[in-house]
């Protein structure tokens, strides 16, 4: 199966697991899927994830998704920039999400980082997704 937007891919997958309250999840790794994941585990949205091969199967990306009191730490996850329309924020556009209590990642020259690492770095570039 062809997938055009793999980031967006991730976060449906992440998204429908959590609605379903599964513990983990599984996606195909790659380099920008992990990067985002880094993000995530860095800021506590979600447990871990671990890379998984299997004979003859491309690797994958088991993700652990985290809850409190029976509820997901991601209540919303929201891809901004798509492959029909690229969104990019200079350091001084970017707003902050749910007034602080969410994070944005951004794909930089400096590599994927939160918003508040963005801010403390000085450096806009594309806005990825949004997560509360």
């Amino acid at each position: 199966m062809s997938v055009n937007d793999p980031i967006g891919d991730m976060i449906a997958r992440i998204k429908n697991a959590a609605g379903r309250r599964r513990s983990k999840v599984s996606t195909p790794a790659s380099r920008m899927r992990a990067r985002v994941l880094d993000v995530l585990q860095d800021e506590g949205y979600i447990r871990g994830y671990a890379q998984v091969e299997r004979p003859g199967a491309f690797p994958e990306f088991e993700i652990e998704l985290k809850y409190f009191d029976g509820q997901p730490v991601i209540a919303e996850i929201a891809r901004v920039s798509k492959p029909g329309r690229r969104v990019y924020s200079s350091i001084d556009d970017l707003k902050p999400v749910k007034n602080g209590l969410g994070i944005s990642i951004l794909s930089t020259s400096k590599g994927v980082m939160s918003d508040s690492a963005a801010r403390e770095q000085n450096v806009g570039g594309e806005v990825l997704c949004r997560v509360y």
